[in-house]
C-alpha cells in the first residue's frame, strides 16, 4: 500500500478504503451519457463528519482531487472523478438520524436516498416534498445539484426545503450552517451558497429538511391538446386558478407514445385521439378531504376544457401512479432510444413555447432531433437530444443553450452543469459573474481539490 494509501485507510479503517481492482466500474460514472467513465485512485467510505475532515486534509497536503459520490444517479457528470483522485462515498452515512415532528424537520445523513427518507417520515404522516425522477437519488445529492422534480411548482425546490447543514471544508474544517428555524437574517447564507455547489465548495455530511403533511386523497388528470400553444397558455392559468396542483408537467406527444408502450400504459385515451394530440398536461391535485377533492378535480376538467384540452381524464389510482412513475422513468426511455444527451434547460414558462419551437429547428437542421417532457409550472424543459455527431452535437447544444439566454433562462435548471455542461457556462454566462464565482471557490476551497472541472474548467494539478 503507498504512503497516501496508507493516510487515507487509517483516518476511515483499512476495510473501508479501496484501491486498484477493488474499485469497481460504478465508482467511474455517474449516468451522465456523453462523459465517459474514469476510475479514481481511491474511494473512501467515510463514517462521520470527523473521518470526512481526516480525508479532505490528507487530500489538501497531497493536492489529491476530491469527488463526492452519494447513490451515481446524477446526469451530468458532477459525480465522475478525475485521473488520480479520491472519490468520498457516503454510502455508509446513511442514516435518518431524527425525525423533528415539533419542528417539521428530518435530520439526515447525505447518503440516505429519497426512498428510505420518504419511508421514515411516513410513519409521521410527514413527508419531504423534493421528488426528482430517481426515488434512489441521496439526499446529499440532491442538495448538491438543488434538485426540483415535478412537485415544485407546489413545494419549491431543493433550496427551499433544506434550512440547514453541517459541512466539511476543504481544509479539514467543520461548519454548521442555517439549522431548524423557518428563517435566518445573520451573515451570508452559507447554506444557500453550498446548495447547488455540486460537490466544489464543501462536502456536506448532514442536512435538515422541512417536513410537509402527508395529504392523504390525490387524483391525476390527463387532458391532451391538439395545439401546443393551448398547452402552454393553459399553464399559468391553471397556476393562477387557487386548485394548487402538486404536479403540473407537459408530455410531448412522442415521449407521450413511448412512454405508453415501454410502460404498457393503461390511460383510457382513444386512439383517435391520441393520434391528434401534440402534447398532454398531467395535473396532479391533492386534499385533506376527499370530497373537496372530488370538487376540485371536477373545477380542474371545466378549466382545462376551456383552455381548449381535447378533454379530461381523470385516471384511477392505478393508472395515475403508473404515469407519474413512467413519467419519473422517461430518463430511461431516453436512454433505451439511443439519446445522445439529455438536457433540462429553465426558461420563464411564457418562453416555453418559442424556446421548444426553436430547439426542436436547431435539431432538425442536424439530422437529429429533440424530443421530451418537462416541468410546466416552473419552465424546467427536459429534452432528450438525438445528435451522434460530437461536434454537431456539441455546436447542437451551443445553439440551444444560448437561445436560453436569450430567453433569460438558464442552462441548467436542476440536474446540475457537472462535466458535461461546464464549456458552455463559461462560454455563455457574463464573465463578470464567473470571476466572482471563481473567487467563491478558491476561498472555500483555496488548494483547488474539490470537484475540479465542475463549474470550471480544470486547471492545475
Amino acid at each position: 500500500m503507498s504512503e497516501i494509501a496508507t493516510q487515507l485507510a487509517g483516518a476511515v479503517g483499512a476495510g473501508n478504503l479501496l484501491t486498484g481492482d477493488a474499485i469497481s466500474d460504478d465508482y467511474a460514472h455517474d449516468e451522465a451519457l456523453s462523459t465517459p467513465g474514469q476510475k479514481p485512485a481511491y474511494v473512501a467510505k467515510p463514517a462521520s463528519a470527523e473521518e470526512v475532515s481526516a480525508l479532505l486534509k490528507i487530500a489538501a497536503a497531497e493536492g489529491i482531487p476530491v469527488t463526492a459520490r452519494g447513490s451515481g444517479s446524477g446526469l451530468s457528470a458532477a459525480a465522475r472523478p478525475v485521473e488520480g483522485g479520491l472519490v468520498v462515498s457516503f454510502e455508509r452515512m446513511n442514516s435518518v438520524l431524527e425525525i423533528d415532528t415539533g419542528n417539521h424537520v428530518a435530520v439526515v445523513q447525505p447518503g440516505v436516498t429519497l426512498a428510505e427518507l420518504d419511508a421514515k417520515t411516513a410513519e409521521h404522516g410527514l413527508t419531504y416534498p423534493v421528488y426528482p425522477g430517481e426515488l434512489s437519488a441521496s439526499v446529499g445529492g440532491t442538495v448538491g445539484t438543488n434538485a426540483g422534480g415535478m412537485r415544485a411548482i407546489r413545494y419549491g425546490i431543493t433550496r427551499g426545503n433544506v434550512s440547514g447543514l453541517q459541512a466539511v471544508l476543504a481544509t479539514g474544517e467543520i461548519i454548521r450552517t442555517g439549522g431548524r428555524m423557518s428563517k435566518i437574517s445573520s451573515g451570508y447564507d452559507l447554506t444557500q451558497l453550498i446548495i447547488g455547489s455540486e460537490g466544489t465548495l464543501a462536502l456536506v455530511t448532514e442536512v435538515t429538511v422541512k417536513l410537509q403533511p402527508r395529504l392523504p386523497h390525490g387524483a391525476t388528470v390527463l387532458a391532451p391538446f391538439d395545439d401546443f400553444e393551448q398547452v402552454m397558455a393553459a399553464v399559468p392559468k391553471i397556476a393562477a386558478s387557487g386548485l394548487a396542483p402538486q404536479i403540473l408537467e407537459y408530455i410531448d406527444n412522442m415521449t407521450m407514445a413511448a412512454m405508453v408502450y415501454n410502460d404498457k400504459l393503461e390511460l383510457g385515451v382513444p386512439a383517435e385521439i391520441r393520434d391528434r394530440t401534440q402534447a398532454y398536461l398531467a395535473v396532479a391535485l391533492e386534499n385533506r378531504v376527499a370530497d373537496r377533492l372530488d370538487e376540485d378535480v371536477e373545477a380542474l376538467g371545466e378549466l382545462l376544457t376551456e383552455l381548449g384540452a381535447v378533454d379530461a381524464y381523470v385516471l384511477e389510482g392505478g393508472a395515475a401512479r403508473k404515469l407519474i412513475e413512467a413519467r419519473e422513468k422517461a430518463f430511461w426511455n431516453a436512454k433505451a432510444a439511443g439519446a445522445d444527451d439529455v438536457i433540462d434547460v429553465v426558461v420563464p414558462r411564457t418562453a416555453m413555447p418559442p424556446f421548444l419551437a426553436k430547439a426542436r429547428a436547431l435539431a432538425m437542421t442536424t439530422g437529429g432531433g429533440a424530443i421530451g417532457c418537462g416541468h410546466a409550472g416552473d419552465g424546467n424543459v427536459h429534452l432528450a437530444i438525438f445528435c451522434k455527431d460530437p461536434d454537431t452535437r456539441s455546436q447542437l447544444l451551443t445553439d440551444i443553450f444560448g437561445y436560453a439566454y436569450e430567453l433569460g433562462g438558464a442552462i441548467s435548471g436542476e440536474h446540475g452543469l457537472g462535466r458535461t455542461k461546464t464549456k458552455y457556462y463559461e462560454k455563455l454566462e457574463n464573465p463578470a459573474k464567473l470571476d466572482l464565482l471563481r473567487r467563491v471557490k478558491d476561498s472555500f476551497d483555496p488548494t483547488g481539490i474539490l470537484n475540479p472541472g465542475v463549474l470550471f474548467a480544470r486547471t492545475g494539478k
